[in-house]
């Protein structure tokens, strides 16, 4: 009963955070006359991918480095396969072409640059002071792009002929705090309840290591995706997953290895082939129809499955 409770609470909890952050995040998009995409790719990746900061840094001071690395790598690799792959299951997405020239791009490289760092099993202060201003970089060239090529980066709220909200400020603003904070305790009460659920069920605790913990993190990215795709806001879904793994690479082990250099007993080689192939493989996946339609939502889903079985002890 507790644990059906525990579980019950988190779902409605993340769907309400997801919903205040969407509509928040939209809605300062509107106001400020920067796109929709451009918020999506900043804020509220930013700001779902908290709860990958706290786990990694607090792996890392408390003699746990590997998971640190586990957890970005393992949190990308469910962005790309099961976030997109489900959200275009609820509704097609249309892909913006900045996110196709630009974004995805730099993805893959973020992700290439990883695995080329990782290479010696550790990520030290330098490596580390250098992925972090290259986040900062990222976030200046995002916002100075938004502002020259409008066309670009134009918002799918924009192209409806939507007019700038009549709400102060402070509300939408609130709203994105408070959605956050709800995506937060949603994430904590489902994954808690979803493990206790697992024990009972003797399902192996490697295997709930590998799945329901290793995805707990990406809940308010899932949550949040999702809400957007079913609303009509494309750019906040893709630049939402986008934005997070980038974030994840650049700022979250970056910062983490300033803070206490990163040393692991040897990262899997297929999991980092499984995390750069998602990457590079979504460009083309984007390119087909500049959009991600439901059978290529499928296909996402089902190389998420391949994962799985290889984790699979």
């Amino acid at each position: 009963m507790i644990i059906g409770a525990s579980i019950l609470s988190g779902i409605i909890l993340l769907y309400l955070g997801a919903n205040w952050l969407v509509k928040g995040s939209s809605a300062i998009a509107l106001r400020s006359g920067v796109s929709s995409l451009i918020v999506g790719l900043t804020i509220v990746a930013f700001g779902t991918s908290t709860p990958e900061l706290l786990v990694s840094l607090r792996s890392a001071l408390t003699g746990l480095p590997d998971l640190a690395i586990t957890n970005v790598v393992g949190s990308n690799i469910f962005n790309i396969a099961v976030i997109l792959g489900l959200s275009a299951l609820f509704r097609p997405l249309r892909v913006n072409l900045q996110v196709l020239r630009i974004d995805v791009p730099l993805m893959a490289l973020a992700t290439l640059l990883l695995w080329i760092l990782l290479r010696d099993n550790s990520i030290g202060r330098i490596e580390g002071l250098f992925l972090f201003l290259s986040v900062l970089f990222y976030t200046f060239l995002t916002v100075f792009l938004s502002k020259k090529n409008a066309p670009l980066t134009q918002s799918v709220s924009n192209s409806r002929g939507e007019t700038k909200p009549q709400k102060a400020v402070a509300i939408d603003i609130s709203l994105v705090f408070l959605g956050l904070g709800f995506l937060m305790a949603g994430a904590r009460f489902f994954v808690s309840g979803s493990i206790d659920l697992a024990k009972v069920l003797s399902v192996p605790e490697g295997v709930i290591g590998l799945t329901i913990v290793a995805a707990g993190t990406s809940l308010p990215e899932l949550a949040t995706s999702i809400v957007a795709a079913l609303k009509g806001e494309e750019d906040i879904a893709i630049g939402n997953i986008i934005g997070s793994n980038i974030f994840n690479i650049l700022c979250i082990l970056g910062l983490t290895g300033v803070i206490q250099p990163l040393h692991t007993a040897g990262v899997d080689k297929v999991v980092m082939g499984f995390m750069l192939g998602t990457a590079v493989f979504l460009l083309p996946l984007m390119k087909t129809g500049i959009r991600i339609v439901r059978a290529e939502g499928f296909l996402l889903l089902g190389i998420y499955g391949v994962y799985l079985w290889y984790l699979w002890p």
